[in-house]
C-alpha cells in the first residue's frame, strides 16, 4: 500500500472500497451524478483541494468523463489533478451485466493499474519523487495534428489508445491528462507511432 498527499475523488462506494486496498489517503465518493445537486459535497471537495490537493479518478466511460468535467468546472483547476484509467473491456463480479460501454470501472481494475494511473497524474507518493511536468500547449496540439485539423480525431484516438488512455479525452483535456503521464521524448515517440499506424492503415485500405 502507498501513501499519497492528495485526496481522491471517485464515483461511488465500491470505487472507494477498491482503492482503500491500495492507497492510504482520504477518499471521497461523489455519488455519481448526485454530485450535480450536492453543494455541500462540492464545498467539501473544494476545501480538501485547497488544503492538500485533489486527484479526480473516475471510470473511463462517458459517464465518468461527464462527472470529471463537472468537477473540473466547479473546483479550482490549479488545485486538482486528473487520473485516467485505461479502457478495459469487462464486467465487475458484483454486476449482472456489463456497463453500457462494456468497460471495467475503477472498482474492477487491479491495484497496479490504479497506482499507475495515480503516478501518471503526478500524485505525491511518500518515498517517491514526482516526475517533472510536461507542458503541452494548444498551439503544439495543432502543429502536431492532434487538434483542429482534418484527421485530428483519428490521430488523437490512436495516440490515446497507445498510451492506454480513454478515447473520450478532448483536446482541451489532453494537456492536463499528459502533464505527468509522459515526457517530451515519450510524447514524440508515441505521436510518431500513431502517425505511422494511420499511414499504414490508409495505405492498406
Amino acid at each position: 500500500m502507498i501513501r499519497i498527499r492528495e485526496a481522491l475523488a471517485v464515483e461511488g462506494k465500491y470505487d472507494e472500497m477498491r482503492l482503500r486496498q491500495a492507497v492510504d489517503t482520504l477518499i471521497i465518493p461523489t455519488g455519481g451524478f448526485r454530485i450535480f445537486k450536492d453543494p455541500e459535497r462540492v464545498a467539501w471537495l473544494r476545501r480538501v483541494a485547497r488544503d492538500r490537493g485533489l486527484i479526480v479518478l473516475t471510470d473511463s466511460d462517458g459517464a465518468g468523463l461527464v462527472i470529471r468535467a463537472y468537477l473540473q468546472k466547479v473546483l479550482p483547476p490549479q488545485q486538482i489533478r486528473q487520473a485516467y484509467i485505461p479502457p478495459v473491456p469487462g464486467k465487475e463480479k458484483r454486476k449482472q451485466a456489463p456497463s453500457k460501454e462494456g468497460l471495467l470501472g475503477v472498482e474492477g481494475l487491479p491495484a497496479e493499474v490504479l497506482l499507475a494511473a495515480l503516478r501518471r497524474a503526478g500524485a505525491h507518493i511518500e518515498g517517491e519523487q514526482t516526475a517533472p511536468p510536461f507542458a503541452l500547449t494548444p498551439a503544439q496540439l495543432y502543429r502536431d495534428g492532434l487538434a483542429g485539423r482534418p484527421g485530428s480525431a483519428a490521430l488523437r484516438a490512436r495516440f490515446l489508445a497507445q498510451l492506454g488512455l480513454p478515447a473520450h479525452i478532448t483536446p482541451k483535456q489532453l494537456p492536463q491528462a499528459l502533464r505527468f503521464a509522459v515526457t517530451q521524448e515519450e510524447y514524440r515517440r508515441t505521436l510518431a507511432a500513431a502517425q505511422d499506424f494511420l499511414k499504414k492503415s490508409e495505405a492498406g485500405g
